[in-house]
């Protein structure tokens, strides 16, 4: 099953897709969906819902992800063309989760940007709590998985420090959705096709079967030093093509640009990039 937010930020409703890609309201079955409510949403009638009119805004398709767990370099050309090692262990970083957005939400970019980036990944949704968990055990705690975009300032994230956070949680830098696709209808998660493009130029083509480390082996390395509670997110790595790693000169980010990514049975993404403006006080999830 196919589920979504959709709505004006900070008024999203619950909602299905249905098998016709048409949008049905579950705001009369849950009052929104949270990994809480996801199995009466599971269990609703789709046929009975009302559909939803016209092309609304898709929101961050979970409400309430607890936490961001990203992995670097989990894909061998990316650390190729980012110059650095082959990870031996998975590596971890967080994002904040003021970096959420909805999937079409405008990518702004920091104050001084000059190195933004773009990465399409496969996000899991942990469905039950992790500690210590066995890869045997791991996707058998899989809520779901979405489509993300880890964007990234590699100025920020490499030149500032030893702290990646810094160029990868700025707002509006993990756009999330537009659905959470339960595991039964995505099949083998290991096995999925992604691309992200830049005005209009393939920049990325992968497939999740290409990951150094795979998602069972993610999930239980993660568990061991952090705990995964239901509705967090795990963002797993991104193919090469990044726009750091392009021959003869990196290619950066800028207003105006607009990035276009999917993965298979997941969904697409479409942000248009803008310059730096005051996003207000309010939370996007």
């Amino acid at each position: 099953m196919k589920l979504c937010r959709y709505g004006q930020p900070g008024q999203e409703k619950p909602g299905v897709v249905d098998a016709d890609g048409t949008i049905r309201d579950l705001s009369g079955v849950i009052a929104d969906l949270t990994i809480d409510t996801m199995p009466q949403a599971l269990a609703a009638d789709v046929a009975s819902l009302p559909a939803v009119e016209g092309s609304p805004r898709y929101g961050v398709p979970l409400k309430g992800i607890g936490k961001i767990v990203a992995i670097g370099l989990n894909y061998r050309d990316h650390a190729i063309e980012s110059n650095l090692p082959i990870p031996t262990e998975p590596m971890m970083f967080m994002k904040a989760l003021s970096s959420l957005s909805g999937p079409n939400d405008d990518v702004v970019l920091p104050k001084g940007s000059t190195h933004g980036d773009w990465e399409v990944e496969l996000g899991v949704i942990i469905g039950k709590t992790c500690r210590y968990v066995s890869e045997d055990e791991a996707l058998d705690k899989v809520a779901g998985y979405v489509l993300a975009n880890d964007v990234s300032e590699r100025f920020n994230q490499k030149q500032r420090g030893t702290q990646w956070s810094k160029g990868k949680g700025h707002d509006t830098f993990c756009p999330v959705g537009p659905w959470l696709v339960t595991p039964d209808e995505v099949g083998d998660a290991q096995a999925l096709d992604m691309h992200l493009d830049v005005n209009g130029t393939r920049m990325q083509t992968g497939n999740t079967r290409t990951m150094i480390f795979n998602l069972r082996q993610l999930i239980s390395y993660v568990s061991e030093y952090i705990t995964l509670y239901p509705g967090d997110l795990l963002i797993t790595g991104t193919p090469p093509g990044v726009g750091e790693g392009k021959k003869p000169e990196a290619i950066y980010l800028k207003a105006g640009d607009i990035m276009e990514l999917g993965i298979e049975k997941l969904g697409t993404q479409r942000q248009n990039v803008v310059a730096w403006r005051h996003l207000g006080d309010g939370a996007i999830a």
